[in-house]
């Protein structure tokens, strides 16, 4: 007795349809996917404004120069036209 069949579900639904209109049914739904993605963007733009109040440390440079091996080639890379 507590939980509805599919049959009532398919009968609610015909009386929505019938109440409503089908045209009016899928402007809602639109105003409600605009809503979702509009809240969606939202929650990452406060996000990504948080990340970016938290200050950051700069990454660290290397000073230290190396002596090149026998091995190693230091040239510069051409492209190919």
């Amino acid at each position: 007795m507590g939980s509805f069949s599919i049959w009532h579900w398919l009968i609610v639904l015909l009386v929505v349809v019938l109440i409503f209109g089908t045209k009016k049914l899928k402007n809602i739904g639109s105003d409600l996917g605009g809503a979702v993605k509009g809240f969606k963007d939202g929650v990452k733009g406060a996000a990504e404004d948080t990340a970016a109040a938290t200050p950051t440390a700069p990454a660290q440079q290397v000073t230290t120069a190396r002596t090149a091996d026998a091995n190693t080639v230091d040239v510069e890379a051409k492209s190919k036209s």
